[in-house]
């Protein structure tokens, strides 16, 4: 039985420990471990496992800010807990462990280096807790070397707690490296093996260098929701990965939900009244707002709707073409979206909703699970700081409806003239009346079907994207 095989034998189980092991009793895997910011725990899942001395060639941990930036620079952002950092890191430390042992290791060695900078929880204040970890990698010997980066946050409430979890993930993530390059997604999977849940929560990966250039950074990164390692990702208006703590920060938040299949002169409008509205009410300049079009990856009884990664792709490069900062999510409830945004930042929140989803959320039904039911709904809706803006639409095809005129269950009149009177719901005009009569559904089976006409109700832009791209079943 050759090694491979025994060792695959002895981490079926696939613990920390005898992932670390295996990699030890590798003579071919030789790096260095460099951690900042909450101990050396990753090294020390190594030497606890036995053997490191194979696998290890330094570890280090530079917390002092002046020893940190004379060993790796200081980069734009000036942030040490950063994608900068982290990288400078790694490549250094790659570089340099390459540079000194090569010459007298065997030809067969593939060389990595691991890298985390970490702000773990303090002992005298609250603060964000999270990381940036990664590790380069050789998937050969002598290969130009390939990354992984992921950002993570820890919800356990020790730093000691928060430690053993990034001891775990690092492990996990160098293992992966070399043993699931091949899988992006199994990579993924399992970078929470032996942590447990709900103890960690990454927010974005990033893929690089040989054996990965044929990957979307964008579309690999919806695998993060639905193998429950995070709630939501955000595309900045680039069509770049983002962290959520790094495009909220500061910012007061309005966001509209849609399919976005395609994105239409309606949905334009809706954003455009909708901010317009939204900071003429909180008195705004609009400067500190951020837009975000947001897509549920969930279908209305809050189950994935197993849409394909190249059909969400596919949207949030339309969505971007027109300069708007897109997220990803799979909450299927408006609170539960309020909620997250609110972890980000404590300023004004605004969700732009249509006359459709406020029926949807007045309807008790869709409380189904919540304990306290659509009035523990509302509470969580409407805490502190967000309002609802609700376009109007049309009935009988030609009369303008708007939020006043929204009829809602009688035993929930009250209930609504509650939220009207103290100015949880506002109202949002349309530009124009016959907006009203684009329907992102019919617009899409013209697409698809090669029908004329359709380019009339989408923006410019947006036409020659789907036609450039063949988008969206374009024929």
């Amino acid at each position: 039985m050759m090694f491979g095989e025994i060792m695959d034998k002895k981490v079926s189980s696939r613990t920390t420990s005898n992932k670390a092991l295996r990699l030890n009793l590798d003579e071919k895997k030789y790096g260095t471990i460099v951690e900042i910011g909450a101990g050396q725990e990753v090294a020390r899942q190594f030497f606890l496992a036995g053997a490191a001395a194979g696998t290890i060639a330094k570890t280090m941990s530079a917390y002092d800010m002046k020893f940190s930036d004379a060993i790796y620079g200081v980069q734009e952002d000036k942030r040490y807990v950063s994608n900068a950092r982290v990288k400078a890191m790694m490549t250094q430390e790659f570089d340099l462990v390459v540079d000194r042992v090569s010459n007298v290791r065997a030809k067969s060695s593939r060389y990595f280096t691991y890298a985390a900078t970490v702000a773990a929880k303090s002992f005298n204040r609250k603060n964000e807790c999270h990381a940036w970890c990664g590790v380069r990698v050789q998937m050969y010997p002598g290969a130009e070397p390939s990354n992984i980066t992921i950002h993570v946050r820890m919800h356990d409430e020790t730093a000691e707690a928060q430690q053993e979890a990034l001891g775990n993930l690092g492990v996990n993530l160098i293992y992966a490296a070399y043993y699931y390059f091949e899988n992006p997604k199994d990579i993924i999977d399992s970078l929470s093996d032996n942590i447990g849940n709900d103890r960690i929560e990454i927010d974005a990966i990033e893929f690089e260098g040989p054996y990965f250039e044929d990957i979307d950074n964008r579309a690999i990164n919806l695998h993060l929701i639905r193998s429950w390692k995070t709630r939501a990702i955000m595309f900045k208006p680039d069509g770049s990965v983002t962290v959520p703590a790094d495009m909220l920060y500061k910012k007061n938040v309005l966001t509209i939900r849609g399919s976005f299949k395609p994105v239409t002169r309606l949905n334009v409008d809706m954003i455009e009244q909708g901010e317009r509205s939204f900071n003429a009410l909180n008195g705004l300049d609009g400067e500190s707002t951020i837009a975000i079009a947001e897509i549920s990856l969930n279908d209305l009884h809050g189950n994935d709707a197993k849409v394909p990664e190249a059909d969400i792709i596919a949207r949030v490069q339309l969505l971007n073409s027109l300069g708007y900062s897109v997220m990803i999510s799979d909450y299927t409830r408006y609170f539960s979206l309020r909620a997250y945004f609110r972890q980000y930042t404590q300023l004004q929140i605004g969700i732009v909703v249509g006359m459709m989803n406020m029926r949807q959320i007045f309807d008790e039904q869709f409380y189904r699970g919540v304990e306290g039911g659509i009035l523990e709904a509302f509470g969580k809706l409407f805490p502190d700081n967000t309002r609802i803006f609700v376009y109007p639409e049309l009935e009988n095809g030609e009369d303008v409806v708007d939020f006043t005129q929204l009829k809602v269950p009688e035993n929930l009149r009250y209930l609504y003239q509650h939220l009207l009177v103290n100015n949880f719901i506002s109202g949002i005009e349309c530009s124009d009346k016959k907006l009203l009569k684009i329907y992102s559904r019919e617009v899409l089976k013209q697409i698809s079907s090669g029908q004329p006409g359709w380019e009339d109700n989408v923006p410019e832009v947006i036409s020659k994207e789907i036609k450039d791209n063949k988008l969206l079943g374009f024929k």
